[in-house]
């Protein structure tokens, strides 16, 4: 496997990005698809980077994967966090050190923010992804994640 670099997403990484974002949500999460004139906004959003910031990894000039940490803060601690909302590496280089360098980035895109801490969240079914992130450090909380359409 080629050495894997990862970066701040650009303006130039789009067309990738959006073909990456497209297989994590409708492919891996099977999830519907996205209006994606929302999704190019998201991107765009993510490059001024005062929301939250997407990084990409790059293998042999190719983007293979992606990650978005979105800005928050914690109420129980009044400081400022970073949530990992999406890590997605395609299926050819899962198992290259792509995954370990986008999860490494973001936690240090965190740590250079000054954030206490990084939150992450994945399917209870994603068994590996649960496997990769104890081998990195991570720690199940307990909190149980709910949603509504508002």
């Amino acid at each position: 496997m080629a050495e894997v670099v990862v970066r701040r997403a650009e303006r130039r990484d789009f067309p990738r990005l959006a073909e990456l974002m497209h297989l994590y949500v409708v492919d891996f999460y099977r999830q519907p698809e996205p209006d994606p004139a929302v999704m190019d906004r998201l991107r765009e959003l993510m490059l001024e980077g005062n929301e939250g910031i997407q990084l990409v990894a790059e293998a042999d000039g190719d983007v293979v994967g992606f990650a978005t940490i979105y800005f928050s803060w914690s109420t129980f601690t009044g400081e400022r966090i970073g949530i990992m909302n999406d890590l997605y590496v395609v299926e050819p280089h899962r198992g290259s050190g792509a995954a370990r360098a986008l999860f490494t980035a973001c936690r240090e895109e965190c740590r250079a923010r000054g954030f206490t801490e990084m939150t992450w969240e994945t399917a209870h079914d994603n068994h590996r992804a649960q496997r990769f992130y104890a081998k990195v450090g991570g720690r199940q909380e307990d909190w149980l994640v709910y949603s509504i359409e508002p």
